[in-house]
C-alpha cells in the first residue's frame, strides 16, 4: 500500500521526475495538483504534489508546508502539462510551474485579489477634523473619506486630489486603513448579445452552421482571405456556446491583437471578457486566471500562454491567426500554443478553431487530408475586391532613397483622396549598418556575428540579438577614417523621409515606438479615427488589424524570406506578405499593394505576389514531400552554446557517437548554427529527422538521458526543440 506520509513532488528544476518528501506528523496527504513549500538545497521551493508512493530513500526531507487544500491544476489540465512534457521532453516541474501564475509561484493563495479601497478605521471615525488644522490636505482625507463608510479606491482619491502622502500621514496615526473588498461574482445574464449579429454571406453561414453543429471535439481550418470576415464567423459560432452558459477561449499570436479583440467581443456579448498576456500585472494575471477556473470569465482572450488556463465550463476553443510563429515558445518549455489547443480541445471533448488567412502547411496538409474539417472564405466580406500586388523593381533603389518614386506618388496620391497608406518594413532602427566608405569596413556586434543597427534617436548602435549597444563611432574600426556613412534602411529612416515629403501625419508602429503601456492601443487609435496618415511599420501592422479607410499598402525588403537558408523561410515570408497586403482596401474602397524587389523574377516571389497561397502552398508541399520535411516528416534539434566551438561541437558528437540506431530515424550533424556567435557563446545543432513521430521519440528517449550524463554537457548550455520553426 502507497505511504500516505511520503509525496512526490514536481519542482521547478532542470532535472527530471519528481523527488521524495515526508510529510509532517497528522497533516493529511495533499491531492494531486496541490502546492508544498519545499526544501531543495539550500533553498525552499513551491512544487506540485504528483503522487503518492513508498520510498525506497530511507531519509528523507520533510515538507515544509501545505499550501492548498484542493488542486490548484485540475486532473484534466494536470494530464495535458504530463503529455507536453513528454513529447516536448521537457521536465514535468518546469512545466508544471510555467503553467501557474508568478503570484501562485511565489506561494501566494489561489484567490482573487479583490479591489483595494482606503477607509477610515473605528478610531478614525471619532476624529474631530479641526484637529489638522495645520495639516489641511491630511483633513480633506479624513473628511472625504468620512463622507464615504464604504472607502474610496485609489483611483477615486486621486481624481479628488488626495494625496498619498496624506493618506500615510492618516494610516500611521491609525485614523485609516488600506483593505481588499471581495468583488462580487459578475451576475448571469439572460442574453449574451449586447448587439445584433451583422449579417453573413453564404460562406459564412456555412462555416458557422458547422461549428455550432459539431459535437464534441471537431478541429476546423477556417480558410479565408483576409477581409473575408473570419472574426464574425467566431463570434456567431460563439453565441450559442455561450448562451449555454460555458466558456470560450481564444488564443491571438500578439499583445498588440489583444485590445482591438477585446473591443470587438465586448461590444458584441453582454457577458464578462477577460484577457491574459505578458502585458498585466502579477496580480491582474492571477486575477484573470482565477475568474477562468471559476467560471466567471465567460470569454477569455489571450496569448500563446493562455491556453494553459483552467477552464470550469469549457464549449469552444479559437486560434486565431493559427498560422503565426509567435504561438511558438522559443525558450525555455519550447512548447506550440496551435498543437496544444489541438491536444486540449481533444481532452476537453470540445470543437477547435483554427482561423487564418495563410494557414500553416501543417495544417493545410491536415485539412487536405480530411483529418481538420476544411472551411474556405473565398470572398472578402462586403463583396471588396482583393488588391493586386504589382512588382516594382528595386535593383537601381539609391541608398539614401529607399522608396521608388512611383510609391511615393501613390502615397502622395493616397492622401490627397484623404485616404491613409502603409509602409511595411521588417526592419526596426534607422539603419541596419554603419560602413566605411574606404576600406568596406562594418560596425559588427563584439558579442555576435551581427551587424550593429543605427538608432538615430537614442543616438546609437544597438545589436538586436544580444542587446548589445555602443555610440556611434567618429573614426573607422579598421583604418581610422572619418569617411563613414550608413546604408539600408529601417522604419525610423523611413518615418523621418515620409515626414518630409507627406503632408499627412506619419505613425510608426515597432518595438521601438510602443514599449510603453498604452502607446500602442493609442498610435491605433489614431489610426482608426480615418484620418489622412501613412502608417510606418514592422509585422506588428499585419496580422489581424482592419483600418477602413487604409486603401494603400508598400511593402519592402520581402526578398530575404524567398530566398531564406530555413526551408519554412519561403512559406513566412509569402504569409506575411499576404497578410500585409490585405490590410489594404478591406471596406468599400479598392485597395492597391506595390512591392518593392530586387528579385521579381524569382519563381517564389512571382507566386506570392500573384496573390494566390494556396497555389504557391503547392509548389513548397512538393519541396518538402521530396525531402521528407514537415509536414511529411517529423524534426527535433538538439542546440549547444559554449564558450568556444570546440566545446559545443565536442559535447554533440559525444551525443552522435554514443546514440544508439533506431530504424527510420537519422541524426544529421552536428555542424556549427548558421549564426555561429551570439551573445558571446559558439553555438553548435544537430537535426533528427524521421518520417515517423514514434521513431523521433524514440530517439530522444534514448538522447536526452545520454546528453544529461556526459560531463561535457555541464560545460556548455544545451536545449532541445521538438518540432522547431527556426533552424537558423
Amino acid at each position: 500500500m502507497p505511504s500516505p506520509s511520503v509525496v512526490q513532488v514536481a519542482l521547478p528544476v532542470p532535472l527530471p521526475g519528481c523527488f521524495d518528501y515526508r510529510l509532517p506528523p497528522g497533516v493529511a496527504a495533499p491531492a494531486r495538483g496541490c502546492r508544498v513549500e519545499v526544501p531543495f538545497g539550500r533553498r525552499t521551493l513551491v512544487g506540485l504534489v504528483h503522487d503518492h508512493q513508498p520510498s525506497e530513500l530511507k531519509q528523507l526531507k520533510t515538507v515544509k508546508q501545505v499550501l492548498d487544500d484542493e488542486p490548484v491544476i485540475d486532473p484534466a489540465l494536470y494530464a495535458l502539462c504530463e503529455r507536453a512534457a513528454r513529447y516536448y521532453h521537457h521536465p514535468l516541474g518546469e512545466v508544471l510551474n510555467f503553467v501557474l501564475p508568478a503570484l501562485l509561484r511565489q506561494g501566494q493563495p489561489a484567490r482573487a485579489g479583490g479591489e483595494v479601497r482606503w477607509r477610515l478605521t473605528d478610531r478614525g471615525r471619532h476624529v474631530d477634523p479641526e484637529r489638522l488644522a495645520r495639516a489641511p490636505r491630511q483633513r480633506q482625507a479624513l473628511e472625504l473619506l468620512g463622507e464615504h463608510p464604504r472607502g474610496l479606491t485609489p483611483a477615486m482619491l486621486e481624481a479628488l486630489s488626495v494625496s498619498r502622502p496624506a493618506l500615510q500621514a492618516l494610516r500611521d496615526k491609525v485614523w485609516v486603513e488600506r483593505v481588499e473588498v471581495a468583488e462580487a461574482p459578475p451576475p448571469e445574464v439572460d442574453e449574451v448579445r449586447a448587439e445584433p449579429a451583422l449579417r453573413a454571406n453564404a460562406e459564412q453561414r456555412a462555416a458557422i452552421e458547422a461549428i455550432i453543429a459539431a459535437e464534441g471535439f471537431q478541429p476546423f481550418l477556417l480558410d479565408g482571405v483576409t477581409g473575408s470576415g473570419k472574426t464574425e464567423v467566431y463570434l456567431q459560432a460563439m453565441a450559442p456556446v455561450l448562451a449555454a452558459g460555458k466558456q470560450v477561449l481564444v488564443l491571438v499570436p500578439e499583445i498588440g491583437l489583444t485590445p482591438q479583440t477585446l473591443r470587438r467581443f465586448r461590444q458584441r456579448f453582454a457577458v464578462p471578457v477577460t484577457v491574459l498576456h505578458s502585458g498585466l500585472t502579477d496580480r491582474e494575471r492571477l486575477d484573470a486566471w482565477v475568474a477562468a477556473r471559476d467560471g466567471h470569465a465567460r470569454i477569455l482572450i489571450g496569448t500563446r500562454s493562455a491556453v494553459f488556463t483552467p477552464l470550469a465550463r469549457p464549449g469552444l476553443i479559437i486560434v486565431d491567426e493559427a498560422h503565426d510563429a509567435s504561438l511558438k515558445q522559443q525558450d525555455g518549455f519550447r512548447y506550440h500554443a496551435r498543437d496544444l489547443a489541438t491536444w486540449r480541445a481533444q481532452q476537453l471533448a470540445v470543437p477547435v478553431v483554427h482561423g487564418s488567412a495563410t494557414p500553416a502547411l501543417e495544417t493545410l496538409q491536415l485539412a487536405r487530408d480530411g483529418r481538420y474539417h476544411w472551411l474556405r472564405l473565398r470572398q472578402r466580406a462586403g463583396g471588396a475586391g482583393a488588391p493586386p500586388i504589382e512588382l516594382l523593381d528595386a535593383r537601381d533603389t539609391p541608398p539614401d532613397q529607399p522608396l521608388l518614386p512611383t510609391a511615393l506618388k501613390a502615397i502622395t496620391e493616397t492622401l490627397a483622396r484623404g485616404e491613409q497608406a502603409l509602409v511595411f518594413l521588417n526592419r526596426r532602427g534607422f539603419a541596419p549598418v554603419i560602413l566605411c566608405r574606404d576600406c568596406g569596413w562594418q560596425d559588427e556586434c563584439p558579442r555576435c556575428d551581427s551587424l550593429m543597427t543605427w538608432h538615430r534617436s537614442e543616438h546609437q548602435l544597438r545589436c538586436h540579438h544580444c542587446g548589445h549597444q555602443h555610440r556611434v563611432p567618429q573614426r573607422c574600426g579598421h583604418c581610422g577614417s572619418t569617411n563613414l556613412t550608413d546604408a539600408g534602411a529601417g522604419t525610423e529612416k523611413l518615418e523621418s523621409l515620409l515626414a518630409e515629403h507627406c503632408d499627412a501625419p506619419v505613425v510608426r508602429i515597432d518595438r521601438d515606438t510602443t514599449r510603453r503601456k498604452g502607446s500602442l492601443d493609442a498610435k491605433l487609435a489614431q489610426i482608426q479615427k480615418g484620418e489622412p496618415a501613412v502608417l510606418v511599420g514592422t509585422q506588428m501592422l499585419a496580422k489581424g488589424h482592419h483600418f477602413p479607410r487604409l486603401s494603400l499598402a508598400v511593402i519592402m525588403n520581402m526578398d530575404a524570406g524567398f530566398l531564406s537558408a530555413d526551408f519554412r523561410g519561403p512559406e513566412q515570408a509569402a504569409q506575411l506578405l499576404l497578410q500585409v497586403a490585405g490590410r489594404s482596401g478591406r471596406q468599400d474602397r479598392p485597395g492597391r499593394v506595390l512591392m518593392q524587389s530586387r528579385h521579381g523574377d524569382h519563381n517564389l516571389v512571382r507566386l506570392a505576389a500573384a496573390g494566390d497561397y494556396h497555389a504557391l502552398a503547392d509548389t513548397l508541399l512538393e519541396e518538402r514531400r521530396g525531402a521528407g520535411l514537415p509536414p511529411f516528416g517529423h524534426l527535433a534539434l538538439l542546440r549547444c552554446e559554449a564558450m568556444t566551438m570546440e566545446q559545443a561541437m565536442g559535447f554533440l558528437e559525444e551525443c552522435t557517437a554514443q546514440l544508439p540506431q533506431v530504424a527510420g530515424a537519422h541524426v544529421l550533424g552536428p555542424v556549427p548554427a548558421p549564426m555561429e556567435k551570439r551573445a558571446g557563446r559558439y553555438r553548435a545543432q544537430l537535426l533528427v529527422q524521421s518520417a515517423s513521430r514514434p521513431a523521433l521519440h524514440g530517439l530522444l528517449d534514448a538522447l536526452m538521458p545520454l546528453a544529461r550524463s556526459l560531463p561535457s554537457g555541464r560545460r556548455c548550455r544545451w536545449h532541445l526543440d521538438v518540432d522547431p520553426i527556426d533552424l537558423l
